[in-house]
């Protein structure tokens, strides 16, 4: 079983902390979410990952150090969904290629999606659930028959959601124009009227994309077992007279100040936060240039 994770992007809805690291490396309860990925990949059978970069490449390949599976793909240029997979082809053997996003948080079953795909005969195989907010891709019973703008929010009849979960035959990765940005949604729109792109309903699991900082906090208060819990690495130091409330997570290194009160925050590993720091619903990096601006999620406490 092989595999590609897509780990290259700008996460520019995630900016200014995206400035910071790219997304992939984004703590989830304490640890990095590509190792988190990486771990399901292996656990579900993988023997060749791939993991593309661009955006703070150094940073991906850092991370990947003594992981003897896997493959770093550095790409000088950002090449879009497809364009990467095309990258990817000659260093792929015959077998179907899972495809992963590297900035969702799922539990969807990856040899289920693969042995799926394997079995229906399918070019293609999309994991697909009902999901609103993201419902924009047209089917009937288990095929794909057609792709949405995301900036069309009409009513759209018989719309799922693509979770970014995928299996491709090497033939369809081979069908990418090589070398150049290209997304692989265009050629599955040309694809779909044939009939080969089918999909796999996983509603039930669970899926949260990272693309906001509300949407990685929410990820956080989703995942924490109730809703007065922190979750603290053992190497935090957390001052006494310190104000811990609702849910949150501190991570390895990081330093929280005297009176400091914290309300529903993930911090960051290595993050110092100052004596009398308050803050409700927030990423706290340790750059205070970032930490002390109001963003879209959280709110600094007077």
């Amino acid at each position: 079983m092989q595999a590609i994770l897509l780990a290259a992007g700008f996460g520019t809805r995630l900016r200014p902390y995206t400035n910071l690291r790219p997304k992939p490396l984004f703590p989830v309860l304490n640890q990095p979410l590509l190792y988190r990925l990486l771990e399901r990949l292996d656990n579900s059978g993988c023997d060749r990952i791939i993991v593309n970069a661009h955006h703070l490449a150094g940073q991906i390949e850092a991370a990947l150090i003594g992981r003897h599976k896997v493959r770093l793909q550095y790409e000088p240029e950002i090449l879009g969904t497809g364009g990467s997979l095309r990258q990817a082809l000659p260093n792929l053997g015959s077998s179907p290629v899972l495809v992963a996003n590297g900035d969702v948080y799922h539990d969807i079953s990856l040899k289920a999606l693969y042995e799926h795909h394997t079995r229906s005969g399918n070019a293609v195989t999309l994991a697909m659930h009902d999901q609103p907010r993201f419902n924009n891709v047209h089917t009937a019973g288990d095929r794909v028959l057609g792709f949405r703008g995301s900036n069309n929010h009409d009513a759209c009849h018989n719309c799922l959601a693509f979770t970014g979960l995928q299996v491709v035959n090497p033939e369809v990765i081979a069908q990418i124009p090589d070398g150049r940005f290209f997304h692989s949604i265009d050629l599955y729109q040309q694809l779909a009227p044939t009939g080969c792109i089918g999909l796999m309903r996983v509603d039930g699991s669970f899926w949260q994309d990272m693309g906001t900082p509300t949407d990685y906090l929410t990820l956080h208060q989703a995942l924490l077992p109730h809703a007065d819990h922190w979750l603290i690495d053992a190497s935090a130091r957390v001052a006494k007279g310190t104000h811990l409330k609702g849910w949150g997570c501190i991570g390895p290194g990081a330093v929280v100040a005297t009176d400091a009160e914290l309300e529903d925050c993930v911090v960051w590993d290595g993050a110092c936060i100052q004596a009398g720091a308050r803050h409700r619903f927030r990423i706290l990096t340790g750059n205070m240039a970032i930490d002390d601006q109001p963003d879209e999620a959280g709110e600094l406490m007077s």
